[in-house]
C-alpha cells in the first residue's frame, strides 16, 4: 500500500519532463530567421546567403522547401549540410509574380529517427536596386484649347509610373518641362504632379500655364516633359512630347474700312441695296471670330435691314420699307459691328515669378461693357422724290341704303388728294371691282351713283353687304393709282314670298292619321319672313290638314279616307306681313305597311328581275347579229384603182356607181376627156364629163347624166351609150389636157381609152359642123337627168355639150397621142 504513491510520482513525473520537452519543439518551430537577396545579383551562383544555427546540429539533417526551392520562383535557394543557405540564380523584385519576399520553411530531421527536431520559417526579402526609368503611359500627348483659356486651368495631365519599389529612391521620380517650342514671351507653362492613391507607382502630371495664350502669335506650342527617378548609385529618366493646338477665338474686333453704294432710294422703294460696308479682321478668315454681325442704331421704324455677305464680310444695307420724301428728305443712321463669336480680350501687365502673372481680361474682370468696344460708324440715306399715288380720304367708306332704290340713285362721293408735295398732278375717278355692275362713279368728282335695281338677296353680296373698290388714277410719269374701297350696306325689304323647301312628300297608308314634315323658306329677313301661315286650299276637308297653321316648319296631315296614289295640294304660304304664294306639294301615298319610306318600296317594286334582265341582253344580241348582217349584204367585192399620173387627161375606169349623186352643180373647169373650139370670132367651148364602167361586151352598165349647158343637136342612141356618169374627181381644165402624158402605164386602161377615142371621134365629127356655127354666149342649165341605164328613151338626143373658152397652145400637143392631135386638127384648124 505503501509503494503507490512513489510509482504515482514517477510517473507524474516523467509524463511532465515529456510535456515540457514538447512545448520547448514546438516553441523552437515558430522561430523565423530573416535574410535578404538584391534583385539581379550578377553571382557568381551558387553563393552562400546565411547560415542557419541549431544546438546538436551534428545529430540532424537540414531540409529547405517552399518559394525559391520547390515554389515559384523554383530553383533559386537550398541550403547544404552545415546549414548555409545557398543562392543558385538571379531574382527579380518586379517579377510577375509581384513576390518581394520569399517564404520557405527550414527543418531539421533526427538522422537516426528521421523525426522533425526542428522547423524554423524563414523569409528573404528581395532588395530592389534602380533597374527601370519611369515611364510615360503615352509618348505624345496632344490637346486643343481655345486661346481664351485662362491661365491657372489645366490644359492637359500626363501620367507616367515606375516599377522600381515606390518605396525607395528607385521608384520616385519627378516630372518637368525640359523645353517649349516656339520660346513665348507671353506665356509660361510649368506641370505639378501628384501620386497616384490607388496605385502608389503612378504618378499624374498637370501642365497649366501663365500669361495670356495668342493665335496670332502661336497657333501651337511642343513641350518637352521628362521623368526621372532619384537612384542613388545612377538616375534613370524618359521624356513624353506635349503638343498643344492653340484654336483661334475672338480676340480682333473687326474695324470699317469703307463703304459703297449710292446711298440714296427713291421713296416708297423697298428692298434696294443702298449701301456696302466694308471691314477688317485679324482673325482667321471665315472663322466665326472673323465673320461680321451688323447693327443698325436710331432706326426706330425699321425701314433698313442689313445681312453680311458671307464671302467678302461686307454688310449689306438695303430698305425694306416705304420712305416718304415729304416726311424726311434724308434719314441719318449709324452701324456698328461685332462677330460672331463674343469678343474677348488678354493682356500681360505683370510677371510674377512661382506665382500666376498680373493680367487684364475682357470682359470678365475689366469692368468695361463690351459693347463700348465694338466700332461705329454714321450712316446717312438720302430720299428722292417721285410721283406719290393720289390718297382716298377717307380710304373706305359705308352706305346704308334700303335694298329694290332706282337706278341712278346717288350713294356718296369720294374724295382723294395728291400728296405730292413737289409734284402737282390732276386724277380721274374709275371704277375697280364690281362683280355685278351695281354702281358708276364720275370720273371728275367721285359721285358713285346705282347703275340698276339693287337686290339684297343677290349672290354677290355677303350678309347684306356688298364690296365695290374705286381708283384715283392720277396724270405723273407713271401715272399713279391711289385705291379707295366702298362697302354697300342694304336694309331689307318684303319683296320675297315663302316658298317650300321640298315640294314633294311621301305619305304612307295607314288607318290612322299620318304626319309628314314640310318647311316654308323666305329670303327675306324677320320680320318679313318666317313664322309663316299655311292653308291648305281645294277639296281637302276630311282628307288633308295642317297642323299647326303658323310655323316654319308644320305636319302635313293624311286622314285615312285618303287612297293610295299620287295626289296634288295647294297650299298658300304668308309671311309675317301677309305676303303669299301658292305652292303645288306633290304628296304620294303608297302602302309601306313592311317599310316606312315610300321610296323604299317604290324602289323595290322598280326592281327588274332575272327574267327581264335576260330578255334586254336577248334583244341586245339579236340587234348585233342583224347589223352584221346587213353590213355582209352591204360590202362588194374590191375594186382597185388603176393609178395614174396627174398630168394624164383620158378617160379612166373608176368604177363609180353611186344612184343619187348623178346630179351635181355646173363645172367651172374644162373636164379632161374633150376640148374644142370654133374657128371664127367667136368661140364655142364644149366640155364632156365622163365616167365609164365598160365591160367586155360593152354594155351600158352605169347611169347616163350630162350636164346641160347649150343648145346643141340631139345626139343618135348609140352616141348616147359612149356618155357616162360624171367624175368629179378627175376634172381636168382645156389646157391641162393638151399638157398630159403621152405614155400611160396601164395596159387596161389603154383598151378602155382607144375605145372611147373611137366613139367620141364619131360623135364630134357629126356635131362639129352645128358647133361651130354658134357665136352667141349660152346660158348654164342646171343638171338634167334623161334616163336611168338598161331603161329605154324616148328621145335619144341628148343636149349640146358645153365647151369653156381656153386658151390653146400648139405645142401642148408634143406629148399627147396622136389621136388627140388629130382631133386638135379637126378642132382649131386656124392654129395648125
Amino acid at each position: 500500500m505503501k509503494t503507490l504513491p512513489v510509482s504515482l510520482l514517477l510517473v507524474l513525473f516523467t509524463w511532465t519532463v515529456c510535456v515540457w520537452a514538447d512545448r520547448r519543439r514546438q516553441k523552437r518551430a515558430w522561430i523565423i530567421d530573416s535574410f535578404t537577396i538584391e534583385e539581379e545579383n550578377p553571382g557568381p551562383y551558387p553563393y552562400k546567403l546565411g547560415k542557419i544555427e541549431l544546438e546538436r546540429s551534428y545529430l540532424v539533417r537540414y531540409q529547405l522547401k517552399g518559394q525559391g526551392v520547390d515554389l515559384e520562383p523554383k530553383g533559386i535557394l537550398n541550403i547544404d549540410k552545415d546549414g548555409y543557405v545557398l543562392v543558385y540564380g538571379r531574382v527579380d523584385f518586379e517579377n510577375k509574380q509581384g513576390i518581394k519576399v520569399l517564404k520557405s520553411t527550414f527543418e531539421a530531421k533526427d538522422k537516426s529517427t528521421d523525426e522533425v527536431e526542428t522547423r524554423l520559417g524563414v523569409h528573404i526579402q528581395i532588395l530592389d536596386i534602380n533597374d527601370h526609368a519611369p515611364k510615360f503611359q503615352q509618348s505624345v500627348y496632344e490637346v486643343t484649347v481655345d486661346e481664351s483659356h485662362s491661365q491657372g486651368k489645366t490644359v492637359v495631365t500626363v501620367l507616367a509610373s515606375d516599377e522600381d519599389d515606390s518605396r525607395t529612391n528607385n521608384g520616385t521620380f519627378d516630372l518637368t518641362i525640359k523645353s517649349v517650342t516656339p520660346t513665348p514671351d507671353n506665356v509660361k507653362f510649368y506641370i505639378q504632379q501628384q501620386k497616384d492613391v490607388n496605385q502608389q507607382q503612378q504618378q499624374f502630371g498637370n501642365v497649366y500655364f501663365n500669361g495670356c495664350l495668342n493665335y496670332e502669335k502661336a497657333q501651337k506650342y511642343t513641350i518637352l516633359v521628362e521623368a526621372k527617378d532619384k537612384g542613388e548609385k545612377i538616375q534613370l529618366s524618359s521624356t513624353s512630347t506635349v503638343i498643344i493646338n492653340i484654336l483661334d477665338k475672338n480676340n480682333n474686333l473687326p474695324e470699317f474700312s469703307g463703304k459703297t453704294g449710292p446711298g440714296k432710294v427713291k421713296e416708297r422703294e423697298t428692298g434696294v441695296e443702298v449701301l456696302r460696308l466694308q471691314v477688317t479682321d485679324k482673325d482667321t478668315r471665315g472663322s466665326e471670330a472673323w465673320k461680321a454681325k451688323y447693327t443698325i442704331h436710331g432706326d426706330k421704324k425699321d425701314q433698313f435691314k442689313i445681312e453680311t455677305d458671307p464671302k467678302t464680310n461686307e454688310g449689306i444695307l438695303t430698305v425694306v420699307k416705304q420712305m416718304d420724301y415729304e416726311e424726311q428728305t434724308y434719314k441719318n443712321i449709324s452701324i456698328s459691328v461685332q462677330n460672331e463669336l463674343p469678343y474677348f480680350s488678354c493682356k500681360v501687365k505683370k510677371q510674377v515669378e512661382n506665382a500666376k502673372w498680373e493680367v487684364e481680361v475682357i470682359p470678365q474682370n475689366s469692368g468695361m461693357s463690351v459693347e463700348n468696344l465694338y466700332n461705329t460708324i454714321p450712316v446717312t440715306i438720302y430720299v428722292e422724290d417721285v410721283n406719290d399715288p393720289p390718297v382716298f380720304i377717307p380710304p373706305v367708306k359705308h352706305v346704308h341704303i334700303m335694298e329694290n332704290i332706282a337706278a341712278g340713285t346717288s350713294l356718296t362721293t369720294f374724295t382723294a388728294k395728291d400728296m405730292d408735295g413737289s409734284l402737282t398732278n390732276t386724277f380721274k375717278f374709275v371704277k375697280g371691282e364690281d362683280i355685278d355692275g351695281w354702281i358708276i362713279v364720275n370720273a371728275k368728282t367721285g359721285l358713285v351713283s346705282t347703275n340698276k335695281i339693287l337686290d339684297r338677296e343677290s349672290p354677290f353680296g355677303i350678309n347684306s353687304t356688298y364690296r365695290v373698290t374705286l381708283y384715283a388714277v392720277d396724270d405723273g410719269v407713271p401715272p399713279l393709282t391711289g385705291t379707295g374701297t366702298l362697302f354697300i350696306h342694304l336694309n331689307d325689304q318684303n319683296d320675297n314670298v315663302p316658298i317650300l323647301e321640298v315640294n314633294t312628300v311621301n305619305v304612307c297608308l295607314d288607318t290612322e292619321p299620318t304626319f309628314s314634315s314640310i318647311t316654308a323658306v323666305d329670303l327675306d329677313l324677320p320680320p318679313y319672313s318666317s313664322p309663316f301661315h299655311y292653308e291648305l286650299l281645294g277639296d281637302v276637308k276630311d282628307k288633308w290638314r295642317v297642323e299647326p297653321t303658323h310655323g316654319t316648319t308644320v305636319s302635313l296631315v293624311k286622314e285615312q279616307s285618303v287612297y293610295s296614289g299620287h295626289h296634288l295640294l295647294q297650299i298658300k304660304i304668308s309671311d309675317q306681313q301677309g305676303l303669299s304664294s301658292i305652292q303645288n306639294l306633290s304628296v304620294t301615298v303608297c302602302d309601306c305597311s313592311n317599310a316606312h319610306n315610300c321610296h323604299v318600296r317604290m324602289a323595290r317594286m322598280a326592281q327588274m328581275g332575272p327574267a327581264a334582265a335576260w330578255i334586254v341582253v336577248l334583244t341586245v344580241l339579236i340587234f348585233i347579229a342583224m347589223c352584221l348582217m346587213v353590213l355582209l349584204i352591204s360590202c362588194k367585192a374590191e375594186r382597185k384603182m388603176i393609178e395614174m399620173d396627174d398630168g394624164i387627161g383620158c378617160l379612166i375606169k373608176t368604177n363609180t356607181e353611186n344612184p343619187g349623186t348623178d346630179c351635181v352643180n355646173v363645172f367651172t373647169k374644162v373636164p379632161s376627156s374633150i376640148g374644142i373650139q370654133k374657128t371664127g370670132s367667136s368661140n364655142v367651148n364644149a366640155s364632156l364629163k365622163l365616167s365609164t364602167n365598160v365591160n367586155s361586151s360593152h354594155k351600158v352598165t352605169s347611169r347616163t347624166v350630162i350636164h346641160k349647158t347649150l343648145e346643141a343637136p340631139q345626139l343618135d342612141f348609140p352616141d348616147q351609150m359612149f356618155i357616162r356618169s360624171i367624175n368629179r374627181s378627175s376634172t381636168r381644165s382645156y389646157g391641162e389636157n393638151f399638157k398630159q402624158r403621152s405614155s400611160i402605164r396601164s395596159s387596161g386602161f389603154y383598151g378602155n381609152a382607144a375605145y372611147l377615142s373611137n366613139s367620141l371621134a364619131v360623135i364630134i365629127n357629126k356635131k362639129l359642123l352645128a358647133l361651130q356655127t354658134r357665136d352667141e354666149e349660152f346660158v348654164v342649165y342646171e343638171p338634167h337627168c334623161y334616163a336611168d341605164e338598161g331603161q329605154a328613151m324616148d328621145n335619144a338626143d341628148l343636149d349640146a355639150l358645153s365647151i369653156p373658152e381656153n386658151d390653146f397652145h400648139p405645142e401642148m400637143l408634143i406629148n399627147l397621142d396622136n389621136r388627140f392631135c388629130q382631133l386638135a386638127i379637126i378642132s382649131r384648124p386656124d392654129l395648125m
